[in-house]
């Protein structure tokens, strides 16, 4: 681990042009540019196509299973983002996972305010249903808006009465659209990314003129968490969504849920998507790919036994 890593990490965020809270055009113009700015390796495949109806990007990498299945929803605070723009972590995951990732173009707010989000992401795992994949093969993984949108789908599908994924993998989530967490100032000086500010304008976006930031779809740290699938929550230590990720961790074991909590000491928000130059984000990102691998053998070795049973 390098603390000199580190410390070039922080200054180059603290200098990126994006502001998060910043015009909505102008950030999902510089957004995308940065998320697209480095190519994605010669190996990897795009393609675009629908699920459920709503439009997706499936990634896939040489040596994959191409009968495992991760769900990737992206990040971006619910207004900026896309599916093309994640494709470059989401290849990540999916080469050391060994399996074909699927990102979700879900809508965005302010045009579609929640709760168009959990909707597509819903549609797009009943979709993958409804192509025969079983939920055993299939994994959730979402980081930033994406992680807290991930745990909210998983809620969705329990209320919905669909089965459950193997597990789910959250980076960074935003869990809580009240922005009360402690570490939102606590963190502040330390988050070289996110401010507060920040967090309630796209909160108010996403929100609307109705929805309440306490509703269990929108904030899954207020959610009866019961019965969903074992979960991976990675965070950095120097990040205003810390304590997101400890509520949520804490409150999906009040509710007898498998939960696997990481801090990263002295690294930002969704630090995995920086593993050319920072080997946290390797490592980050090994566990990651083996929490979900490990999940898959268990979910499908209950599924063969369920069905010998039958």
């Amino acid at each position: 681990m390098s603390e000199q890593q580190r410390r070039d990490l922080d200054e180059m965020l603290r200098h990126a042009p994006l502001d998060v809270g910043g015009d909505v055009a102008e950030a999902r113009a510089l957004f995308h540019e940065m998320m697209t700015s480095i190519p994605l390796p010669p190996d990897v495949t795009i393609t675009p196509g629908h699920l459920g109806g709503v439009p997706v990007v499936t990634v896939e990498t040489p040596g994959g299973d191409p009968s495992r299945v991760l769900l990737y929803l992206h990040g971006g605070a619910y207004v900026i983002g896309s599916a093309a723009g994640a494709a470059s972590l989401a290849a990540d995951v999916s080469r050391r996972s060994g399996a074909r990732a699927v990102c979700v173009d879900y809508r965005l707010a302010p045009e579609h305010p929640f709760p168009a989000a959990v909707e597509d992401a819903v549609a797009a795992y009943s979709g993958l249903l409804d192509q025969g994949v079983p939920a055993a093969r299939i994994a959730l993984v979402g980081e930033s808006a994406g992680g807290g949108l991930t745990v909210a789908t998983l809620v969705a599908l329990r209320d919905a009465g669909l089965p459950q994924p193997s597990s789910a993998a959250v980076f960074s989530p935003w869990a809580d659209l009240t922005v009360s967490g402690a570490s939102m100032t606590g963190k502040a000086a330390l988050d070289p990314a996110l401010t507060p500010q920040a967090l309630r304008t796209r909160a108010a976006d996403y929100l609307g003129a109705t929805a309440a930031a306490t509703d269990p779809l929108a904030s899954p740290i207020f959610a009866d968490l019961t019965g969903l699938p074992p979960l991976l929550i990675q965070v950095g230590s120097h990040e205003i969504l810390l304590d997101d990720a400890v509520r949520l961790a804490a409150r999906a074991a009040d509710h007898d849920v498998r939960v696997e909590l990481q801090v990263w000491p002295q690294v930002p928000h969704v630090f995995q998507s920086f593993a050319v130059m920072l080997d946290e984000a390797d490592e980050a990102l090994d566990a990651a790919a083996d929490f979900t691998r490990a999940r898959w053998s268990a979910a499908e070795k209950a599924a063969e036994g369920q069905a010998a049973g039958a």
